[in-house]
């Protein structure tokens, strides 16, 4: 598999719409100071491949979580049990870092205990947030660092607790974001580092949200594809995110950044003939461009059933149109579309039969779904065969 995802990494720099990324900064050499790290967290998405980087660029790594998924984890890493949500951070007590990265951070109170603590005890915070903390309710062409945040109304959002946010994730993730990029800015102050991704995907990613595309392609036959396929699309590799986070604290870098990716804007017939083009070996496939409104009236959702898809028509398109320009300049790059599609279909098939059947649920539309939505647009617009 390491020849063909090294043939499909040079073929992608230039083959058209697959060159959708920047070449890598590859960690040739250990940087010149090791750094002592904390990462909270450590065992998601992102964190892994953060532990990972740091170690073979000569860093000490240290997480602290509740121990749950610690096996994830190479040798060569502390690790410090916890429980943020129960206020549980003893293991923290009496311990400083060069650098504190706080991936899994949605509420305001997690982030103000780590603060009281370690508050005199690092150089640099490092605070992973979401785009979703913009206000996309108010028209703009599109969203820079500086845009206007969604904010909590409902009270003092330190009140709000684990229970309250898992009810109505959706309509507190983002507003819960923003109060607790501004927990870490009160703590750690002109030392802090606040990064904005935008969808993650890659190997690890449970979701599906991006795996949907390279599975269903390479299934090949005929796929529904959502809109006309101009509409805009943004992800990002979890292992361009993470090893991007190490170099910034090598760097020394602070400030409030957009990782959004790839480099340059990327529609969704670009995204979806990229990944085709890392499964060419399967010549029966073709893509039916379906309108996003008759896909209303077959119940078919953006996002949920057509990851990655959002369209112009809907409210918050700009979610799409998020500016990295901030990000690119201190040192952001983006692996080549067809590697993160092939990885990230390569990580789901080597998962377990329970665990690929629990994703396939989150995200995506089931075969006789997208079967009855094809075969309904066929028998209204013939010609569209």
């Amino acid at each position: 598999m390491t020849d063909r995802r090294d043939f499909i990494r040079d073929a992608a720099l230039v083959g058209g719409a697959l060159a959708l990324g920047m070449p890598r900064a590859e960690a040739a050499t250990p940087p010149v100071r090791p750094l002592d790290i904390l990462i909270l967290g450590g065992t998601g998405l992102t964190g892994p491949h953060q532990v990972r980087y740091a170690l073979a660029r000569g860093h000490k790594v240290t997480v602290f979580n509740r121990g749950r998924r610690n096996d994830r984890l190479p040798a060569g890493v502390t690790e410090l049990l916890g429980d943020r949500n129960l206020h549980q951070l003893d293991a923290l007590k009496g311990k400083g870092w060069d650098v504190v990265i706080d991936n899994p951070a949605s509420l305001p109170f997690w982030v103000k205990d780590v603060g009281e603590l370690l508050k005199e005890r690092t150089k640099q915070y490092v605070f992973i947030s979401t785009i979703s903390v913009y206000d996309t309710s108010k028209p703009q062409p599109g969203i820079d660092e500086s845009s206007p945040l969604v904010e909590y109304t409902k009270g003092d959002p330190l009140a709000v607790t684990q229970q309250e946010f898992m009810k109505d994730i959706g309509g507190l993730y983002g507003a819960m974001k923003t109060a607790s990029e501004r927990e870490a800015k009160k703590w750690f102050g002109e030392r802090t580092t606040i990064v904005r991704p935008t969808l993650i995907v890659g190997p690890g990613d449970e979701s599906f949200r991006f795996t949907y595309w390279p599975h269903r392609i390479a299934k090949g036959g005929e796929i529904l594809a959502p809109g006309d396929g101009g509409d805009h699309v943004q992800i990002i590799d979890c292992r361009d995110l993470a090893e991007w986070t190490i170099r910034v604290v090598e760097n020394r870098t602070t400030g409030t950044f957009n990782a959004a990716g790839p480099a340059s804007p990327m529609t969704m017939a670009e995204q979806l003939y990229g990944i085709r083009a890392a499964f060419d070996g399967n010549r029966d496939l073709r893509f039916t461009w379906v309108p996003a409104d008759f896909l209303a009236t077959q119940n078919v959702a953006p996002w949920a059933d057509m990851p990655t898809w959002i369209p112009r028509s809907d409210p918050d398109p700009i979610s799409m149109s998020v500016d990295n320009r901030s990000a690119v300049t201190a040192g952001l790059t983006f692996r080549p579309l067809a590697v993160s599609a092939v990885d990230a279909l390569e990580w789901f098939k080597a998962a377990p039969a329970d665990a690929q059947a629990r994703m396939q649920k989150s995200a995506g539309l089931p075969a006789e779904r997208e079967h009855a939505a094809l075969e309904a647009w066929h028998r209204t617009h013939p010609s569209a065969r």
